[in-house]
């Protein structure tokens, strides 16, 4: 199925298009948001490093290997713009997120830490069997699924940067790498199952 409907964007657009792509991309948005989880534990220094272990296996050790596929010719480019070879990746970082939430339950992390951490896992698990047949937006996915953890924890004021989530889809749509459908599915799948999993396990 093509998810190249839109028209070609002008130079101009492209350039827009491309930045905004690469500076909200997944690996950006968790570090964000595992800082803002962080922030609001009782205990800051400690939230701040429980953060840096959630963005280490679900950030940084995800854009390492994808980094070290695309030396090796493997995923194309640092999106990994093919479907079938997000196929090959999500399981891995599934793996390596799983791997950081061991750690937490071993060593006893916050409740809210720990949530956040299942509900990227849980996000990763429901965008893995539906893009075996359709390339729904991780983008989208992961930004909507940060501003619900974040509006649990902060409150629903939150919602007001989600213009910013429309931006990002925007940006896919434009680039053609998503149709709008695409983009709207992966940002109503990642609120709720991020959303839900994290209020869940938060309190």
């Amino acid at each position: 199925m093509s998810t190249t409907t839109a028209p070609a964007p002008t130079g101009e657009e492209n350039r827009i298009a491309r930045l905004i792509t690469d500076r909200l991309e997944p690996a950006n948005v968790i570090v964000l948001v595992s800082v803002g989880v962080g922030l609001a534990q009782d205990n800051i220094l400690t939230g701040l490093l429980w953060a840096l272990e959630s963005i280490v296996f679900a950030a940084a050790i995800p854009v390492a290997y994808i980094k070290y596929g695309i030396k090796r010719g493997q995923w194309g480019d640092r999106h990994v713009t093919q479907r079938q070879r997000r196929l090959l990746l999500i399981p891995v970082i599934m793996a390596s997120v799983g791997i950081g939430i061991g750690g937490m339950l071993w060593l006893d992390a916050p409740r809210q830490m720990l949530a956040l951490t299942i509900g990227m896992l849980a996000t990763l698990a429901m965008l893995l069997p539906i893009t075996a047949f359709w390339k729904i937006s991780v983008h989208t996915s992961v930004a909507t699924g940060a501003l619900a953890m974040l509006a649990i924890v902060y409150g629903p004021l939150v919602w007001l940067a989600l213009p910013i989530v429309a931006v990002i889809a925007w940006s896919r749509v434009a680039l053609r790498e998503h149709t709008l459908a695409q983009t709207i599915a992966g940002a109503a799948g990642g609120a709720l199952v991020a959303g839900v999993v994290f209020a869940a396990l938060s309190t």
